[in-house]
């Protein structure tokens, strides 16, 4: 596996290492040791797919508070997403700072979203399809959003916003 840090820290973009033949190829897309290695949390305790009908449909912005913040590890495997996190942690001297990476079936990229970030995505394609590799177990009391459009944080989305929750559209304005 191939692990590249993104610009906020803690957060890291992964790519799959293919070995090919005439069949496809075979890749590992988690390796406990790998990840520990690098200072990440390799504790896998549940997963999740999202499936998606319409492109532009958002999601988020999600996250866990303490005690049971989570990390995750997000891959797209049908159609396409552009994934953002946000820095929440806070201490941190990049709080709400925001990056985004497209994740997609072909590019086969991940990413590692590490505890105190938010996270939400927006499809490029209809039909697509996310799988989550989280590392909390989820705890609804714990269970936190902000406003996908909370100018606190100007994420610039790439598509109309066509379809999104309720809840998600009434998450509060992030307050530090």
């Amino acid at each position: 596996m191939i692990f590249k840090e993104a610009r906020l820290k803690g957060a890291y973009i992964t790519e799959i290492e293919p070995l090919e033949d005439e069949r496809g190829f075979f890749a590992r897309t988690f390796d406990q040791k790998e990840f520990e290695e690098r200072g990440l949390n390799p504790c896998i305790v549940q997963c999740n797919v999202s499936y998606n009908k319409k492109r532009g449909t958002v999601r988020g912005m999600h996250y866990q508070i303490a005690p049971y913040q989570e990390a995750k590890l997000v891959y797209c495997t049908k159609g396409a997403i552009y994934d953002v996190i946000i820095d929440l942690r806070k201490d941190s001297p990049i709080l709400k700072q925001w990056i985004a990476v497209e994740l997609t079936a072909e590019n086969r990229r991940m990413l590692y979203i590490p505890e105190g970030f938010a996270h939400g995505f927006q499809t490029l394609e209809d039909n697509t399809e996310v799988f989550y590799q989280i590392l909390e177990f989820y705890h609804p009391e714990s269970d936190k959003g902000v406003r996908w459009n909370d100018p606190a944080f100007g994420i610039v989305w790439p598509d109309d916003i066509r379809v999104i929750s309720d809840r998600d559209r009434q998450c509060p304005d992030f307050v530090s």
